[in-house]
């Protein structure tokens, strides 16, 4: 299902910090990504305050650049020598508007910026086994599962499994 208004992607700035824990509270959220439950506004503040190296905050707006917060993906690229061409990723689109098309765009901005502009040649991410539109959606994206971790994170009270999943840069794989 398409986006039903109009989406702007944008670098998250500090004042999403309010936004940014809301979502992050909700169910889904805190069910389908390694963020601990019950964040704090002054968390969230900080990281968007003192970045780590090499770290990027996305926002979808619903409207223009400054309306509702309603997904965010992270891309962390490499700061070791050896590791510099890897970037990593991580994301969460607000429980009322998973389906409608936010994760997509979240998505092609960051592939984007990881492609175009950072010299990004591997991203990789984890997502839970039972993920099922995250699977898809990272697929749709040239993500391919490289393995299982079994029992990996702690989860509502169970250990559960997680794949890692990575993508070369479409013009490695083209080129063989």
């Amino acid at each position: 299902m398409a986006a039903s208004a109009d989406v702007v992607i944008r670098r998250a700035e500090p004042a999403d910090a309010a936004a940014l824990q809301a979502l992050m509270a909700r169910p889904l959220a805190q069910s389908m990504t390694m963020q601990v439950p019950y964040p704090s506004v002054g968390e969230w503040q900080e990281r968007l305050e003192q970045p780590a190296e090499g770290f990027r905050s996305l926002v979808a707006c619903v409207g223009d650049g400054e309306g509702t917060v309603v997904g965010t993906l992270w891309l962390g690229v490499g700061t070791r020598p050896r590791r510099r061409h890897v970037a990593s990723i991580g994301m969460a689109v607000h429980d009322d508007w998973a389906g409608r098309g936010i994760g997509t765009q979240l998505m092609a901005a960051a592939m984007d910026l990881a492609d175009n502009w950072l010299q990004v040649l591997r991203v990789e991410l984890e997502v839970f086994t039972d993920n099922h539109p995250g699977l898809a959606l990272y697929r749709r994206f040239g993500f391919e599962v490289e393995g299982t971790r079994r029992c990996s994170v702690f989860r509502d009270g169970a250990y559960v499994d997680t794949h890692a999943m990575a993508r070369l840069h479409p013009r490695l794989r083209a080129d063989g």
